[in-house]
């Protein structure tokens, strides 16, 4: 098993993306779900959020899932495809069992992201 294979388990991946005004890097702890090379996290704040606003300015983002980093690029999933169904299958799948509250709001309004890891 390779180590992003492995990392699928992980809880949380961290992404860099760079500040739209300031520049700097910016670094947030999120749930993720891996399909092959490609990683779907899911916004609450849709498009408000400024890790999103950050991403679409630039798509050139960092991923570190366990103590491996990988360089991305980030987009927004278009709505209503099947990517944007199994993104929000795949993230319900893997977190609502061990939450302890009803993520079925979360899964149907939150802004699907994919990142697509290059390096």
């Amino acid at each position: 098993m390779s180590a992003l294979e492995e990392a699928a388990s992980e809880s949380f991946c961290y992404v860099t993306t760079q500040g739209r005004v300031t520049g700097k890097p910016h670094t947030i702890e999120i749930w993720f779900a891996l399909s092959g090379r490609t990683l779907y996290i899911l916004s609450g704040g849709r498009d408000k959020s400024d890790w999103v606003k950050n991403g679409v300015k630039q798509s050139d983002v960092s991923v570190r899932l366990a103590d491996v980093h990988y360089g991305a690029r980030m987009r927004v999933v278009e709505p209503n495809t099947k990517e944007d169904a199994l993104a929000r299958r795949m993230l319900l799948e893997k977190y609502a069992p061990g939450y302890g509250g009803d993520l079925s709001d979360w899964g149907k309004t939150a802004l699907p992201v994919a990142i697509e890891l290059v390096e």
